[in-house]
């Protein structure tokens, strides 16, 4: 599990959520439309988006495609529970997201634009050290 902490626009965290739930199925029109946001019920790895303007589209599989406006904070729990993090809105389109990932979901954050390959390759050196000084003590 790798701590997240990190800015992200709205609408890098929603392609994320896209790619980690519905990519394989989800229409293309709902894809590229930057209001529309899939939610997924608790039992299934809890995906919710918490909006001043929210419409139910269509429910697809386990998937519930929302159109929301002005999106305050979206929650996202993968269904393997090794995946928990929070988008919450800092001002407008942009905000922060806080949580903890799996390698997976990294591949995903990273592809989504979500993470920067700044904060990747900050993050290797970061762990690279830490096993140089594991080593060293042990």
């Amino acid at each position: 599990m790798v701590l997240i902490n990190t800015p992200s626009s709205v609408e890098s965290f929603r392609r994320f959520i896209f790619s980690s739930t519905c990519k394989s199925y989800a229409p293309r029109s709902y894809f590229e439309d930057f209001e529309v946001f899939p939610e997924r019920e608790d039992n299934l790895g809890s995906v919710y988006v918490e909006a001043a303007d929210k419409v139910t589209l269509k429910k697809i599989r386990d998937i519930t495609f929302v159109n929301a406006r002005d999106i305050l904070g979206i929650i996202y729990n993968s269904k393997s529970g090794n995946t928990s993090l929070k988008w919450r809105q800092i001002k407008r389109n942009n905000g922060k997201v806080t949580g903890e990932a799996s390698a997976n979901s990294l591949t995903n954050l990273s592809e989504s634009g979500v993470l920067t390959l700044d904060w990747v390759e900050n993050y290797l050196r970061k762990k690279s050290e830490e096993v140089k000084t594991n080593e060293v003590t042990s």
